[in-house]
């Protein structure tokens, strides 16, 4: 985990939406940047809904529908990390704010915002055989990094994870 840098080098972090769903960020997305945003406001049902949401901008961003095996993993690894932030933001944090999810350089982020104070962490010693308590173990190896965000003066968190884009 990194608990040393929020951002990849040379990201210059997360652009401010305007709440709801949206296909790009405010402004327009610069060429070669794809973003999505997701608010949970009144929402029920929140991890379908984000996977739902996910999946539709890997069917825009041309990640799905996959042609080989390595790009449909690298899919199902995106979907199954949406599921795992969106899910400790539910069982550990009064639910998420929001889902972010932006594709620059063949670099996928995905950000998960909610008003919890628990700093996620993988749990040691990992238990294979038990249930319960693989969400951040699962993400830490299935991304290229992760890591917490927190504002100043503010409650709360954004938890982000990056993922490579397929071969």
């Amino acid at each position: 985990m990194s608990t040393t840098r929020p951002y990849s080098p040379g990201d210059r972090g997360p652009e401010s939406g305007d709440g709801g769903a949206s296909g790009a960020s405010p402004g327009g997305t610069p060429p070669g940047r794809h973003a999505r945003r997701l608010s949970f406001d009144g929402e029920s049902g929140v991890v379908p809904l984000a996977r739902d949401f996910a999946r539709q901008a890997l069917y825009e961003w041309g990640w799905l529908p996959a042609a080989t095996a390595d790009r449909r993993a690298a899919a199902e690894d995106v979907l199954l990390v949406v599921s795992e932030l969106v899910t400790n933001a539910c069982l550990h944090a009064e639910g998420p704010d929001a889902l972010w999810i932006s594709c620059e350089n063949k670099v996928l982020r995905i950000e998960v915002s909610d008003r919890g104070a628990g700093q996620p962490a993988p749990r040691t010693p990992h238990r294979a055989g038990r249930p319960g308590g693989h969400g951040m173990f699962i993400v830490q190896r299935l991304c290229l990094d992760w890591g917490v965000i927190r504002a100043e003066g503010v409650a709360g968190k954004t938890v982000w994870a990056e993922l490579g884009a397929p071969a």
